[in-house]
């Protein structure tokens, strides 16, 4: 005797979730569909990402994790629809909303918003970032707490002292905001410059760091 199979495409359950509005589904249904469509997805290894939206005082941030660990934090400012597109084409389109495993960076996010944390311990995953973009990446790791650091002083540190422009570039495309501190990168005047969050996001950062300095 041949037994049947019962299989949920992710897919499929993600467009009855996405499509569902308050005329269409009770917010009952749609958690159904959604714990239904996590576990099936969980079960047979069928997502490339997972995603997270997180409350903080710069306003809602989208936490994206693999199963190597956080690929994307970004900012309302970026549109958190058109991110998830681009990640999407970059590791591939099974992306799913879950809280599950997302416990920890909330946590540590929390703190370092509360004056509680000064540096993060949690598993990045940072392969949308290659070559001179990476090396970045790292220096803007060793910039202490509450310190800032120049973009010429970063691309000497990257090995490329006339590469500014390009330290600004990975500055601009920084994956994971916040937990790399690309905020503590400031003009050679001393003026902020460009942010990802946006001018005000990352005086923020910079204050909050301050003064616990």
């Amino acid at each position: 005797m041949t037994g049947s199979t019962n299989h949920t495409d992710p897919g499929e359950v993600l467009s009855q979730l996405r499509s569902a509005g308050p005329d269409t589904a009770e917010a009952s249904t749609v958690e159904r569909l959604l714990e239904r469509l996590l576990a099936t997805a969980e079960s047979h290894q069928l997502t490339d990402a997972t995603y997270r939206i997180l409350d903080s005082p710069l306003g809602p941030l989208l936490l994206a994790g693999t199963e190597r660990g956080l690929i994307r934090l970004a900012f309302q400012a970026q549109d958190h629809e058109r991110v998830l597109d681009e990640l999407a084409a970059a590791v591939g389109s099974r992306i799913l909303r879950s809280n599950k495993g997302y416990d920890d960076a909330a946590r540590q996010i929390d703190e370092y918003f509360s004056h509680t944390r000064d540096h993060f311990a949690l598993p990045l995953d940072l392969r949308l970032a290659h070559g001179f973009r990476r090396t970045v990446l790292d220096h803007l790791r060793e910039i202490p707490y509450g310190q800032t650091a120049t973009y010429t002083q970063v691309a000497a540190a990257a090995g490329s002292e006339r590469a500014v422009r390009a330290v600004g570039t990975a500055c601009a495309k920084n994956p994971v905001p916040i937990l790399i501190p690309c905020h503590r990168v400031l003009r050679s005047d001393g003026s902020t410059g460009g942010y990802a969050g946006g001018a005000d996001a990352k005086r923020l950062l910079l204050d909050l760091e301050a003064r616990d300095g």
